[in-house]
């Protein structure tokens, strides 16, 4: 994902995101303009912030973003690759979403895979009505 990230935080306070991503996306800038000798904005557009207030959405927003890069079972920069196995930074917690499958992983993994099929059927419904104005 050569233009966007996608993280969940959790916030304590009620400006708490806002100060955080002016902070990161501004340094992350900085810095990546300097490294590459480029100017302009580094993103795609300005953050967007939701608040997740239920247990269901909570489930899908953890799969949207595992399930991101087209290669997200490979893709080396997703956090999924801490929740498959026994060890996690300490900035990341894994169990919240664990504990929603039994602290099971496979359980987990199993959500992810089931929704691969459908995610791939709405592309290629978006892409088809896309070439077919008419339909």
């Amino acid at each position: 994902m050569s233009n966007h990230v996608h993280l969940m935080l959790y916030q304590e306070d009620e400006k708490a995101i806002h100060v955080f991503m002016k902070s990161l996306l501004t340094s992350y800038g900085m810095y990546f303009n300097k490294k590459y000798d480029y100017v302009g904005p580094v993103f795609q557009s300005r953050y967007r912030a939701v608040r997740i207030d239920n247990q269901s959405y909570y489930e899908h927003i953890s799969r949207y973003i595992h399930m991101n890069p087209k290669n997200w079972l490979e893709y080396p920069y997703s956090s999924l690759v801490h929740y498959r196995s026994s060890r996690s930074p300490e900035w990341l917690d894994t169990t919240t979403i664990l504990n929603m499958f039994d602290n099971n992983i496979e359980q987990y993994m199993d959500f992810l895979s089931d929704y691969k099929d459908h995610k791939e059927l709405m592309e290629d419904l978006k892409w088809q009505l896309a070439d077919n104005p008419d339909f």
